[in-house]
């Protein structure tokens, strides 16, 4: 992975995100009518979608493997989710969830329960899924990496949203947002945070074992914004070092955080503490929906009920 402006590791050496296929086979033919008794899904196409983008027209070499533009880098899809018994008002909270390497937004719903786990929460926000790189082992995020990117993202969501015919009212504006990531998604998310346009709309951001790096964008604008860090990690995920060192570093700073197994907290404690560590002894595919730890951090996050 070639450095990029603002990624970098505090006080280690940048780590690749550990390569897992996905185990979701994207076997079902209509994802909206399987998730119809949950709510509305929505799959479309967003012309400020990560891909395509000109660092990716050339395609993507890593280490022997090579994932050309046309296969990986030009699918614009976007998964968009309104629970049922949405509540509306004028501000619509959103979660944007980034997948890691090797996956799709088919994948990454089948695969991670994120429909099932937002709509058992009873929180009041509608669930972003954007097209990374497709199948690749790339953490790249494409357009969402550009300047003003994530602004010009949200608001095509927006648009979306009123032209979908699914809300009955269309005078709305963005609300929080969390924004999520497992395993390579860490690297937009950081970019994000440091350029994206919309930090001090973003309250909260999750990595579901996916500090490999952009540390110091992640530190920044939880001390800016006073956001609502959670990080889980594994011992073989390759998140464990980076981890331990960012404790470390708030350990000698005098700055608090709760640390715990991810098996001994509570809600209480994830709702109280703004900088969370917990360590899980899951396999870093199971970090999301094994013990429901999407749900958990959503019950326990700054959203409305519905």
């Amino acid at each position: 992975m070639s450095a990029r402006k603002g990624l970098f590791c505090l006080g280690a050496a940048v780590l690749l995100p550990v390569t897992f296929i996905a185990r979701a086979t994207e076997n079902f033919a209509s994802p909206e009518t399987n998730f119809a008794p949950l709510g509305r899904l929505i799959i479309t196409q967003f012309v400020t979608a990560p891909f395509p983008h000109p660092a990716r027209a050339q395609g993507h070499r890593y280490h022997d493997l090579f994932f050309s533009a046309a296969e990986h880098y030009s699918d614009r899809t976007v998964a968009l989710f309104i629970p049922r018994g949405f509540r509306e008002t004028g501000r619509i909270d959103f979660i944007v969830h980034f997948h890691g390497w090797s996956n799709t937004v088919a994948g990454t719903l089948e695969q991670f329960k994120l429909v099932e786990q937002l709509a058992a929460s009873g929180k009041n926000a509608v669930l972003l899924v954007p097209q990374g790189p497709r199948n690749a082992l790339d953490s790249f995020g494409g357009k969402l990496e550009d300047t003003n990117g994530f602004r010009a993202f949200m608001n095509e969501a927006v648009e979306k949203l009123r032209a979908s015919g699914a809300l009955a009212r269309t005078n709305f504006e963005i609300g929080r947002i969390i924004l999520s990531g497992h395993s390579g998604g860490y690297h937009v998310m950081a970019a994000i945070l440091d350029h994206g346009g919309l930090s001090e709309k973003i309250r909260e951001a999750w990595l579901f074992d996916a500090l490999y790096g952009g540390t110091e964008n992640f530190v920044a604008w939880q001390k800016a914004e006073n956001g609502r860090l959670l990080d889980i990690y594994t011992d073989h995920g390759g998140t464990k070092e980076e981890s331990q060192n960012l404790m470390a570093s708030f350990k000698t700073n005098g700055v608090g955080f709760f640390a715990a197994e991810d098996t001994g907290t509570s809600l209480e404690n994830l709702r109280t503490n703004r900088l969370i560590f917990l360590h899980s002894d899951m396999a870093h595919n199971d970090v999301v929906a094994k013990r429901k730890t999407f749900e958990q951090f959503l019950q326990s996050s700054c959203l409305q009920n519905r």
